[in-house]
């Protein structure tokens, strides 16, 4: 498979990649906690995955790194494993990035890049709308500085929500100011870098006044240290898990380089796109990190920056490989502000005004998006197991249909 093209990057690559950049340092913080992870390991997989992807990469624009819906499936592989943030769940972190590159890569290398295509219209929708509610709620406590709260991802964020005696007021207010800059700056520029303005302002302020809620907190400094020993008795557990995350974290990918290159009048190759995804996720495994893909917000702001190869996304991953021994500066910032960040990110995955105008227009359709995301909803966290139950739907509807063709021919 070819490596990228050996040819300088171009000033809008380096103004790309950096903007990308500051994005994602924030970003990889929050979906790090969204994965079950210490924060830290966010901003390990938005460097050399970023870096490395973008060598085999097929889109100009596609950035890779740490994406909440990756991290939300990597959570619900590993719930029950060991639990979050401790020593185990790191360790079958690394693994489960491990065994989704190498089964990436392997489909990369025997161009099955098509396989994206088993997940249906309406699947997608269903799965991707339940993911994002759960998404959403799983930052609830964090954006209303609700603490000590247990149940699952939806009553603990529902439990904080209409509590609003246990909320805390610096959360609250953080939450706030950074929803209104980030969707605020998009009617001014679409350029407009909200989550940066939020972040620096939220370190500083605060610094300023002592503030005493929940921040990001221990960031050692220092540069990456790499691991090539993983705990491999657990393979078998997390072999279908990966599989799925495999599979359906690169339907993102793949729509993100498919919409810029139907923008663009070009082509894509969806099997170097699986070889770059592959790729991404070994250097996250020997970054000690978690599985990545492909991110809507931060690819289209890699083009609009003015991003021209996949340069922009080298620049990406190396900026934030030599910003690692400076995130200590990062252990003031209220967490309320990334569970802001993540609100805002997700928020638009949310479409039930699709899902409604599929019942219309295609009822068993349809019905098989409301079956997905019911299903998503009620496995989570495992909500891989809400991808597999849509699918099943999707095969039910298919053979129905099949052997209804058959005897309306058998009748002819």
């Amino acid at each position: 498979m070819a490596i990228m093209r050996i040819a300088k990057p171009t000033t809008g690559d380096l103004l790309a990649g950096i903007s990308v950049a500051l994005l994602a340092l924030p970003q990889g913080l929050a979906y790090s906690e969204l994965a079950g992870m210490p924060a830290k390991y966010g901003l390990y997989a938005a460097a050399l995955p970023s870096l490395l992807a973008a060598l085999f990469a097929s889109s100009p624009y596609l950035q890779t790194g740490p994406v909440a819906l990756t991290a939300l499936l990597s959570f619900g592989a590993l719930q029950g494993l060991a639990d979050p943030e401790t020593t185990e769940y790191i360790e079958l972190a690394a693994l489960l990035a491990l065994m989704v590159g190498v089964i990436r890569l392997a489909l990369g290398i025997l161009k099955f890049g098509k396989i994206a295509n088993l997940l249906t219209d309406a699947v997608v929708l269903g799965f991707t709308n339940g993911a994002a509610i759960l998404i959403i709620f799983s930052q609830l406590p964090k954006t209303l500085g609700v603490q000590g709260l247990s149940g699952g991802v939806l009553a603990s964020g529902w439990n904080s929500l209409v509590n609003p005696d246990q909320w805390e007021v610096g959360s609250l207010v953080f939450s706030i100011a950074t929803i209104a800059v980030i969707f605020g700056g998009r009617l001014i520029h679409r350029l407009f870098p909200g989550v940066l303005i939020a972040v620096v302002f939220g370190i500083i302020i605060s610094h300023m006044v002592g503030y005493t809620g929940q921040v990001v907190g221990d960031l050692k400094g220092g540069f990456l240290t790499l691991k090539f020993d993983y705990d491999w008795g657990s393979i078998y557990e997390l072999l279908l898990p990966s599989a799925i995350i495999a599979i359906v974290g690169f339907a993102e990918p793949a729509s993100i380089a498919r919409t810029f290159a139907k923008e663009d009048g070009t082509k894509w190759n969806p099997n170097k796109e699986l070889v770059s995804q592959g790729v991404a996720n070994l250097a996250a495994a020997v970054s000690n990190a978690f599985p990545v893909g492909g991110s809507f917000g931060r690819s289209a702001l890699n083009k609009f920056a003015g991003a021209t190869s996949p340069w922009a996304g080298a620049i990406t991953g190396a900026f934030v490989l030599a910003s690692l021994p400076f995130t200590p500066a990062l252990e003031q910032l209220p967490s309320a502000i990334l569970g802001a960040t993540v609100i805002g990110a997700v928020i638009k995955l949310v479409k039930p005004l699709e899902i409604q105008r599929l019942l219309t227009d295609n009822l068993t359709q349809g019905l098989i998006a409301v079956g997905t995301l019911v299903a998503t909803l009620l496995t989570a966290p495992r909500i891989d197991r809400g991808i597999v139950i849509g699918l099943l739907l999707a095969l039910l509807d298919y053979l129905w249909r099949k052997r209804s063709n058959l005897k309306l021919r058998q009748k002819v």
